[in-house]
């Protein structure tokens, strides 16, 4: 996250040259380009602004209608009135694939061009979801959600010990780089996704480890949320831990869920884990995490929807731990990542004393691009403009949404060159909105809502 602003280009008259393989061969000014340029397919996009493609790391398929759901409570309370029975409408197989064409469209429109997915508990709506963003070109890193205890409002989504453990397996083979057979140039990735600590067992927890290790090196994923909500008594950190009679929540994806944190079975944390939310963190879990590299979805979005707290900026990027950004759809109420950096903005800019900060624009554009490319280990391959990398970007053009062409074209810029270049990102980011987002490109490819 340091050197964020240091490392921030402004290129007024770029140019963003793309090989017939779909790798960034040149970003750099327009009048610098080689001499043989004039025989390329050119695509001229100004007065707009190109972006590396948005990262979300943390979204859920099954709540692709679930959206700004009151369910007259905080965590637990909206889980059962809303998600759980919303999620259960997916065992209807048309259902899903109706869901996963809707989903596809949504992350093309916000320019979400890679995602970290939270996926159905069903495993004909996680085929409907692989095959339709292979059919579109996009990425996605996903596994279905388990689920081996709960509420009866989660009934449909429950499944025995065995059958938990041989349905990740069965959508590990079926999915996990179907398209290329590689892992390094897949775009298709699965993760080992357990829905929570309070929504599985010890047991749960001890097979999905062993299958995790058995199959970390081939490039799974794992995926789940941690320390979200914190409601004094009745939260689902402190039910966690009382149900556990651990010290720490991270403790039980770390292998150690017995009680006294007692060592029961493998750790899941490591440098494919990404854990969503992390409000509510120890320090000795923010340092274990920054010593495993294990990465956080921060959403602040969903964290105000539920009312989960403050997830505390600065403590927690001085732990050493990445942190990328993550929508939390449905529990957050945006697709578009750009609103999401601006709920992070305003939430830690309000944080309390010196606990305060004001993001640098360079910081929310790192957190939403280059970390969710960290965290998901693709750092050498998408995130960036720099050359060799695969070329996933976004145009944005300010005339499609009045409002951004006002902020960008009239608003007040510094002399200074370089606080000019940051005003000029920071409103690009607060001010844009999906019909900004005119054209996504994914490998060099451009990518059309159905």
């Amino acid at each position: 996250m340091q050197g964020a602003a240091d490392a921030l280009v402004l290129i007024e008259d770029g140019a963003l040259v793309v090989d017939g393989d779909g790798r960034i061969v040149y970003c750099g000014e327009f009048e610098k380009l080689p001499e043989d340029h004039d025989s390329w397919n050119v695509v001229d996009h100004r007065p707009g602004f190109l972006f590396p493609g948005f990262i979300d790391t943390h979204i859920h398929f099954p709540q692709t209608y679930a959206g700004d759901s009151y369910g007259g409570g905080q965590l637990l309370e909206w889980l059962n009135a809303c998600i759980f029975p919303s999620e259960s409408l997916f065992a209807d197989p048309e259902f899903a694939r109706e869901a996963a064409v809707a989903f596809c469209d949504r992350r093309v429109a916000a320019g979400t061009t890679q995602a970290m997915v939270f996926g159905s508990a069903f495993p004909h709506a996680q085929d409907a979801l692989f095959e339709e963003t292979r059919r579109r070109g996009l990425r996605v890193v996903s596994g279905r959600g388990v689920q081996t205890a709960g509420p009866d409002s989660a009934a449909a989504l429950i499944t025995s010990e065995d059958d938990a453990v041989r349905l990740v397996s069965e959508e590990i083979e079926k999915w996990h780089a179907a398209d290329t057979g590689d892992v390094a140039t897949a775009m298709l990735h699965v993760a080992v996704v357990p829905r929570f600590s309070l929504a599985v067992t010890t047991e749960t927890l001890k097979n999905l480890g062993e299958l995790y290790d058995s199959v970390r090196d081939r490039g799974v994923y794992f995926h789940s949320h941690l320390n979200e909500n914190d409601r004094p008594g009745t939260g689902e950190v402190a039910t966690t831990k009382e149900m556990y009679q651990v010290g720490s929540y991270l403790d039980t994806y770390d292998g150690k869920f017995l009680p006294g944190s007692a060592v029961g079975g493998k750790s899941f944390l490591g440098r494919r884990s990404i854990l969503a939310h992390a409000v509510h963190c120890q320090d000795v879990e923010l340092a274990r995490m920054a010593e495993t590299g294990t990465s956080i979805a921060h959403c602040p979005t969903s964290q105000q929807f539920l009312g989960s707290g403050t997830m505390p900026w600065k403590r927690t990027v001085a732990s050493g731990v990445n942190v990328a950004i993550g929508s939390d759809f449905g529990g957050g109420d945006q697709f578009l990542l750009t609103q999401v950096l601006a709920d992070a903005f305003k939430v830690h800019i309000s944080e309390a004393g010196d606990d305060g900060i004001s993001m640098h624009p360079a910081e929310m554009l790192f957190t939403g691009t280059l970390a969710g490319a960290r965290a998901l280990d693709m750092e050498d391959r998408i995130g960036n403009f720099d050359d060799g990398k695969e070329a996933d970007f976004v145009v944005v053009d300010p005339r499609a949404w009045p409002p951004l062409q006002g902020v960008v074209e009239k608003g007040v810029r510094s002399e200074d060159p370089a606080l000019a270049r940051d005003q000029t990102l920071f409103a690009l980011l607060m001010a844009m909105r999906e019909p900004a987002i005119s054209e996504v490109y994914v490998q060099g490819r451009r990518i059309d809502v159905s």
